[in-house]
């Protein structure tokens, strides 16, 4: 039942945005009574509950602003399919200690092997930790900076993807770079060297970074920055997606599916 003092408590709260109080105050005061709690006790637990409602509601905008290209966990990740990964080590990324000390992560490995899932389950336990995330492929970010570029804000553009505690970085190695968006690429790793981290995903070894670039010199240096604090991570087996097509023989061993396939069955995250 509404009275003048629940009413001027609706309005305080709004007007300190406390929405989670507003709508629970009431109910709560009730059972504070029938448990006997103290003053302090009944606020604590008001209080308590509006942060937690404030955290899940930053999640979900921090998850919607990072545009991840799907929503996948590392409890959803069967580590029993891939073997060579060390899921000491994931678990340790988990923790984001990499991102307190503005490392980066590099999954490497062939197509469908779980490196984007991995790179978006470290990006939303980041999320989780209250660090700011984008996801975004290689294809599309210099498709975005080459637009920059030719509006004359590619400089601004540049501070866009500084910003983010942690950026991912998807698919290098799909489609080789020209001499100016490799240029792109390392003033955009040179500027969150030792400032925010990165997790990039490759199909292609650090030995064939040159042909990516098409400059070993260029691709040099960028290696120097990412690698300087950095954690690898070398994926090997066959494509999870494939698996179950494979055991039922509608795709046989012998056939391989192209890198750009896999690319775009991993942008529908499937």
């Amino acid at each position: 039942m509404s009275t003048p003092q629940t009413e001027r408590i609706q309005s305080l709260c709004i007007e300190l945005k406390l929405r989670r109080v507003c709508q629970i105050f009431e109910t709560e005061a009730e059972m504070a009574i029938q448990k006997n709690l103290t003053y302090l006790d009944y606020l604590d637990h008001l209080l308590e509950q509006e942060v937690e409602d404030k955290q899940n509601r930053n999640v979900v905008l921090k998850t919607r602003l990072a545009r991840f290209p799907y929503q996948k966990s590392l409890a959803d990740f069967d580590f029993s399919f891939q073997p060579s990964i060390d899921q000491r080590k994931i678990r340790d990324l988990a923790s984001m200690r990499f991102l307190e000390e503005a490392e980066n992560v590099i999954f490497l490995g062939p197509p469908g092997v779980g490196k984007t899932h991995l790179a978006v389950a470290l990006g939303l336990e980041a999320i989780k930790k209250g660090f700011t995330v984008t996801f975004i492929t290689l294809q599309d970010l210099l498709s975005a900076l080459n637009k920059a570029f030719q509006e004359n804000r590619l400089e601004e553009k540049l501070r866009f993807y500084l910003r983010p505690k942690l950026l991912i970085l998807d698919e290098i190695g799909y489609l080789p770079l020209d001499t100016r968006e490799a240029n792109f690429l390392f003033q955009l790793i040179s500027g969150r060297y030792e400032r925010g981290s990165i997790i990039l995903t490759s199909n292609k070894s650090y030995g064939d970074w040159g042909t990516i670039f098409g400059d070993n010199v260029i691709a040099s240096a960028i290696l120097d920055r990412l690698l300087h604090h950095s954690h690898t991570i070398n994926i090997k087996g066959e494509s999870y997606r494939l698996k179950d097509k494979r055991r039922a023989g509608t795709v046989p061993k012998s056939v391989s599916v192209s890198a750009k396939e896999v690319a775009e069955n991993d942008s529908r995250g499937e």
